[in-house]
């Protein structure tokens, strides 16, 4: 999806929420006033802070869509991440604000005064709201954007709230009993974990996520499609904001390939790779495969037996046999689960040392940053 396609529909759709929610408080306002309510003037001032989200989406989309410059070379993609942690917390006040009101209620109680037309009207907000929470959460997901996914979660939320101070004002009008403010309370608290959750999460992404497996497979599909590449190993993708990466990877190519060939290869991989799936890759390493020797792939298949003894050893790549030099070079992927990395890589290492004692082993350690080795191996 073209940015500037995203941008409007993220904007689109957050002025539909601010107007449906400035529309929603005005009436709750009143009712609330009118009803002595507290639970429907909390509700109606939630609906406010729901509009404000609105705009600091707005404010986000428009800030993160800047070009990129000289302080910023790789754009202002990010921004959406805080523009979701703002709203996050503008959520977390609404619940510790709706807490602190419902227990001086609990404490000092006010008899309400609901009519059928009150009831009606927030019946009328369950439906917006729901209606509303499921509309801008799908485009949220639509155009990968958190604070508008935040946003709609918040707006199915506030649906359960306006339909539990509905069900309060119910059981008032036939029993005579006030429930509001413990229900406030109760609701509050589901706030409060709502934003914590939804700035948790903001967070996460925030210090920098795995990128999505389906993804991560794709493109070495793409890249593995070029003629004479036998792998594509050590993807490593950075998040500049939703839909923004670039990063690295390394092929396994012909140890005939001259440097012409190499340099059009990776230009034409580049190419590929962000014209299908709009990740630019800044940089190509290169693992040479020995095509020149069957003792080499005698080797190789050996050590790759080895290596599947090893639970937490995901994979073994980057095989090379210098034998001029004596020397057998791979790298092993090991698994964040393995309770000691350093030892199992060094097991590794140690046992292929032990089959070719008349070679001199260079091994790396690996991190899985896709979490799909163990699927390639």
């Amino acid at each position: 999806m073209h940015d500037n396609q995203r941008n409007k529909g993220i904007i689109k759709t957050s002025i539909i929420g601010i107007l449906a929610n400035l529309l929603l408080s005005v009436c709750k306002v009143v009712i609330g006033l009118f009803s002595r309510s507290i639970a429907i003037v909390l509700d109606a001032v939630n609906n406010i802070s729901d509009a404000a989200s609105s705009i600091i989406t707005i404010i986000g989309t428009k800030l993160a869509g800047k070009a990129p410059d000289k302080k910023h070379p790789f754009g202002y993609g990010r921004i959406e991440y805080l523009s979701a942690m703002i709203i996050s917390l503008i959520i977390l006040y609404a619940g510790i604000t709706s807490l602190v009101e419902s227990i001086k209620k609990i404490i000092t109680p006010q008899q309400p005064d609901y009519s059928l037309l009150s009831l009606i009207i927030i019946a009328i907000g369950v439906f917006v709201k729901i209606v509303l929470g499921l509309y801008v959460k799908a485009k949220g997901k639509t155009y990968n954007s958190m604070s508008l996914e935040n946003s709609g979660k918040d707006a199915l939320l506030d649906s359960i709230i306006s339909a539990s101070t509905l069900v309060a004002a119910i059981i008032f009008m036939i029993f005579g009993i006030s429930l509001e403010a413990w229900l406030g309370a109760i609701i509050s608290v589901l706030i409060i974990k709502s934003g914590c959750e939804m700035l948790i999460e903001t967070l996460s992404e925030i210090l920098g996520e795995r990128a999505e497996a389906s993804l991560v497979i794709d493109i070495k599909k793409t890249i593995k499609s070029f003629e004479n590449v036998y792998g594509a190993y050590d993807l490593v993708l950075n998040n500049y904001g939703p839909d923004s990466f670039n990063g690295s990877v390394h092929i396994e190519i012909p140890d005939t390939y001259t440097a012409e060939q190499i340099d059009n290869l990776a230009r034409n991989i580049q190419l590929e790779v962000y014209n299908k799936h709009k990740v630019l890759l800044t940089a190509i390493g290169v693992y040479a495969f020995n095509t020149k020797s069957t003792k080499a792939i005698e080797i190789r298949n050996n050590i790759a037996e080895i290596v599947k003894k090893y639970e937490n050893v995901l994979q073994f790549h980057g095989f090379y046999d210098d034998e001029v030099t004596k020397t057998l070079r791979f790298d092993l992927v090991i698994s964040f689960d393995s309770k000691d990395r350093q030892k199992d890589f060094e097991n590794v290492v140690a046992e292929v040392q032990a089959a070719y004692p008349d070679y001199k082993i260079l091994a790396a350690i690996d991190i899985d940053y896709s979490e799909v080795a163990k699927a390639e191996s």
